[in-house]
């Protein structure tokens, strides 16, 4: 006879509040979709390597655009009532960033960002992936090991897969934003300078 499976735990917010109010750290990084506790380790150097670049070539163009500002983990983002999450990157438009000196979490993004890591990437591709595009209008993956980022926008069964350039235009940005990939992974990688 078969043992019944165990069943899941349900966390609240407020328990995932508390186990990050208690880990003065960081790491690791706790996050709650959809009542389930995701855990992940702290990030490889090349992780934070591509959030670093990223952040450096996103902050750019949303300065220059002034449709917003870039804010990276760790950082509480509530997009649901009961989840938590702290997305690598995420980017919020003004009216929100101003409200952020004073009050948190982020609720109003429009777009997030994660660079995988053999930790996460279950998460980042499933509950994570639902929650964002129910709630913000762009969500990318970052895959170092495959060289590419997927772009998820909120009704894709499948993702766009992008190996060469990855561009975005919001709504509110009068020209695009350009990252061509190829260099962009080569010098997280280590490969050139």
């Amino acid at each position: 006879m078969a043992m019944p499976a165990p069943a899941r735990r349900t966390w609240t917010r407020a328990e995932v509040l508390a186990l990050i109010d208690a880990n003065p750290l960081h790491s690791p990084r706790y996050e709650l979709v959809d009542g389930e506790l995701l855990v992940t380790p702290s990030p490889t150097g090349s992780h934070q390597w591509a959030v670093r670049e990223l952040f450096v070539s996103l902050n750019e163009f949303v300065q220059k655009a002034g449709i917003g500002v870039v804010f990276f983990s760790p950082f509480d983002v509530e997009l649901e009532p009961e989840t938590v999450t702290q997305p690598d990157l995420f980017v919020v438009r003004m009216d929100e960033a101003i409200r952020l000196r004073a009050e948190m979490p982020a609720r109003d993004l429009f777009l997030a960002v994660e660079v995988l890591s053999p930790s996460s990437g279950r998460y980042d591709r499933g509950r994570k992936r639902s929650l964002y595009q129910r709630t913000i209008p762009e969500y990318w993956i970052v895959d170092l090991g495959s060289r590419l980022v997927e772009r998820w926008l909120p009704n894709d069964d499948r993702p766009e897969i992008l190996l060469k350039t990855l561009t975005w235009q919001p709504a509110s940005a009068e020209f695009v934003f350009e990252l061509e990939l190829e260099p962009f992974f080569a010098k997280v990688l280590g490969e050139s300078a």
